[in-house]
């Protein structure tokens, strides 16, 4: 693709913020604020008539939670196919008209067109499957929260901080046959670059993985192999009733500290074998954390050419299993912890007794 003016109106993008629709506001907003320590900032006026929402938000996290509550509203055939899940995810970007204009000339299908909010200019396009992407652009030195149609609410200064930072990537899972013309249409629509691509198979299972970024914003695209034995992405795209996120994941500078203080507020992390943390020194020395704390917090740790990073993924709470949160902390790695999954399967066969010495 040749180079043009639109590849500056793209440069350097940010999450502005995730707009989730749900089928319970008040259960939603309870797991985010209660289990991760987001704050309410923002409100919905209470005679809305279509449409109840609530603005979230953290350091550099912003959720925009919003309850249909007529059935036409195109947020009820959502909730109906999908369950709640992630709708559109918006972009900052330093002009959202010409943002849209250059989209829309590239092939992307326009869902609305610009609009001002005072300050605020918003325009919205489809990317893959059911998620929009809303061009978000904001005066210079906004803070980053105001949305429209939604009033501020009172924050608790007193509310602990959990040491959530910024959305770290994404985690898109397409359908199989999908991910060339995913990568490709990020790539030539929104001038994504494609920095990372990885074909995993475990037990049968093989999973395609291609990475995608721009500025701040990182897809991570997952595929099944369908001639390959079914696994849970194959079970996710069923579920979830086609492509769509399935997991979140959110930074921490001290990943300890923030699992700890989640973990004691209810959450619930996924399980990591006592063989993973046996096998852990033959494979690497952590940099930082005891091997003790990873194993009493079921921590993950994987390494790349630029440093380490350290992962946990959190039991799904949603109704059909599917979207579910990960913290990660990085410690100059930019990969994506690909090397857990092969070790947490090595883990598991050498706690049941079939591993080999390979395996260690």
């Amino acid at each position: 693709m040749s180079l043009d003016a639109g590849q500056q109106t793209f440069g350097g993008m940010l999450v502005d913020h995730i707009t989730c629709y749900v089928a319970d506001l008040a259960v939603t907003t309870e797991w985010l604020v209660r289990g991760y320590g987001l704050e309410v900032y923002a409100r919905s006026a209470p005679q809305a008539p279509d449409l109840r929402s609530v603005a979230l938000g953290r350091n550099g996290i912003r959720v925009l939670l919003s309850q249909p509550l007529q059935g036409d509203h195109p947020g009820a055939a959502y909730v109906e196919k999908h369950g709640d899940g992630v709708a559109d995810i918006a972009l900052r970007v330093p002009d959202a008209r010409a943002a849209f204009a250059t989209a829309v000339r590239r092939g992307a299908r326009p869902v609305a067109g610009p609009v001002e909010h005072g300050e605020l200019v918003t325009a919205t396009v489809m990317g893959v499957g059911d998620i929009a992407h809303t061009f978000v652009e904001r005066p210079a030195r906004s803070d980053g929260r105001p949305l429209p149609g939604l009033a501020p609410a009172a924050t608790d200064p007193a509310a602990p901080d959990l040491g959530l930072r910024e959305v770290d990537h994404f985690a898109v899972c397409v359908e199989p046959g999908q991910i060339d013309a995913t990568v490709a249409f990020y790539r030539e629509v929104l001038d994504f670059d494609l920095i990372f691509t990885e074909r995993i198979e475990v037990n049968g299972q093989v999973m395609i993985t291609k990475v995608v970024q721009n500025g701040a914003v990182t897809f991570t695209l997952i595929e099944p192999d369908q001639s390959q034995v079914s696994g849970h992405l194959d079970e996710f795209l069923k579920d979830h009733g086609g492509p769509g996120v399935q997991h979140i994941a959110f930074t921490t500078d001290d990943i300890v500290r923030s699992v700890d203080a989640i973990a004691a507020r209810g959450v619930e992390f996924l399980s990591t074998p006592q063989a993973y943390y046996r096998l852990l020194p033959d494979r690497l020395t952590p940099l930082r954390h005891s091997v003790a704390e990873l194993e009493r917090l079921n921590l993950l740790i994987d390494q790349d050419h630029d440093g380490q990073l350290f992962q946990i993924f959190a039991r799904s709470v949603h109704p059909r299993n599917t979207l579910f949160l990960e913290v990660i902390e990085r410690m100059g790695a930019r990969s994506f912890g690909s090397g857990n999954i092969k070790a947490l399967y090595q883990a598991i066969e050498h706690q049941q007794g079939r591993g080999t010495d390979d395996d260690a």
